[in-house]
């Protein structure tokens, strides 16, 4: 446990910086989590809008945290959540940008905050020819190397399930990348 985590189970076990605690899990977490819901959302200005959504559930039930999860796992939930949210509210909007053939790799090549080759476009691209779902695990997986039995807390799943998603995932992407080569 880093000293910021250490911090901040201090400071809800006290219940009475509330807002400290808050301040410092924005500060050790926005990083991690904001590059989380990017690769479900993909694009900059919506991973930043479900960003903020996420710390204002967090912030709205931070009395209801409780230590049986690790911290990360309950924002890491959240967050996956409002990604899954906002996909299905912007669902007609999300499939007609992917039904340009490769203008998510297009978008990504010409987004400054995305500092990747061709090559990653190109399996971001991928990626985001998943369902929902299967793109989910496959991030948690391949991108964040998340255990399995974690993956199974933070999206409320069995292991096996886990398990046969991520393999389908990698499939389909084993299959998108040899047709684009």
């Amino acid at each position: 446990m880093t000293p910021n985590e250490e911090k901040i189970y201090e400071l809800l076990a006290s219940q009475s910086d509330k807002r400290k605690a808050f301040e410092l899990i924005v500060k050790s977490y926005s990083q991690r989590l904001y590059w989380k819901i990017r690769c479900i959302v993909l694009s900059h200005d919506d991973a930043n809008d479900v960003l903020q959504n996420t710390f204002l559930k967090a912030w709205t039930n931070l009395d209801s945290f409780q230590n049986k999860a690790k911290l990360l796992t309950w924002l890491y939930t959240i967050a996956i959540n409002e990604s899954l949210d906002f996909l299905r509210k912007n669902k007609n909007t999300f499939d007609a940008d992917l039904s340009d053939d490769l203008s998510v790799a297009k978008q990504l090549m010409a987004d400054d905050y995305f500092d990747g080759n061709q090559a990653q476009a190109l399996l971001l691209q991928a990626v985001a020819s998943l369902p929902d779902v299967q793109r989910t695990v496959f991030s948690l997986r391949y991108f964040d190397n998340m255990k399995y039995s974690d993956m199974s807390q933070v999206l409320n799943t069995s292991e096996g399930a886990l398990k046969a998603s991520y393999h389908i995932a990698v499939k389909k992407i084993t299959d998108f990348l040899h047709l684009h080569e």
